[in-house]
């Protein structure tokens, strides 16, 4: 994933013998300054240098936060980051590694968060502050209405209930203040308090929803899947 450019494919031939050029610095997590070139036909881009500047250390050891590292990795490979949204994604994916390094306590749904946070970054963030129907400020219990990708306040809701064939989560006051602050924060403000268990729950399935309904992609055995 680069700085400017978003997620690029690099081939780095004898990568694995290099002792001068990669110096054992490709490891998955690491931040590198990298040289790289166009192949001579065009066709593939030949990562010629990389030069370490961090990498985690305590992470390594711990399968446990790896996998959630894993996790979120392959939500970026499976979603795409274009050139527009690479630097906040890069910058994203910075701050949750320091996060998984150096923090003692994790938010729950920290993969999940993630999903929400990086969709946003590339411009397909849900607006949770408005009704979608009448556009009124959310105070209240709202449900989060999966297919439009937009908030019903009460008074919508009562006017003109989900047919029963579609998907809706109802959102308490606190489960809509998390989901705005994962939007507009980065992982190393996000709160790590675990609340009720139904506001996690909902938060969760709107979470999943949104990105399975608007992204299509659904996690299933270790992998993200086109749906």
């Amino acid at each position: 994933l680069c700085r400017k450019r978003g997620l690029l494919t690099l081939f780095a031939f004898g990568g694995s013998r290099s002792r001068r050029r990669f110096c054992g610095c490709l490891d998955v997590l690491n931040t590198l300054q990298c040289r790289v070139r166009v192949s001579g036909r065009g066709n593939f881009l030949n990562l010629e240098e990389a030069a370490l500047l961090s990498g985690p250390q305590r992470l390594r050891g711990n399968w446990q936060r790896m996998g959630l590292a894993a996790n979120c990795l392959r939500f970026v490979e499976a979603l795409g980051v274009n050139e527009e949204g690479a630097e906040e994604s890069f910058a994203l994916l910075q701050d949750l590694c320091r996060v998984l390094e150096e923090q003692d306590r994790l938010p729950a749904l920290l993969p999940l968060f993630f999903r929400l946070r990086l969709a946003g970054a590339l411009g397909f963030a849900p607006n949770l502050a408005y009704c979608g129907a009448c556009g009124a400020p959310l105070t209240d219990r709202a449900l989060f209405a999966v297919d439009e990708g937009q908030m019903r306040c009460a008074a919508c809701r009562a006017k003109a209930a989900l047919p029963a064939t579609r998907y809706g989560v109802e959102l308490s006051p606190a489960g809509l203040d998390l989901l705005r602050r994962v939007q507009q924060e980065f992982p190393s403000a996000w709160p790590v308090e675990d609340g009720p268990s139904p506001d996690r729950r909902a938060c969760a399935r709107a979470i999943d929803g949104f990105v399975q309904y608007h992204l299509g992609l659904a996690w299933e055995g270790g992998y993200f899947r086109r749906v």
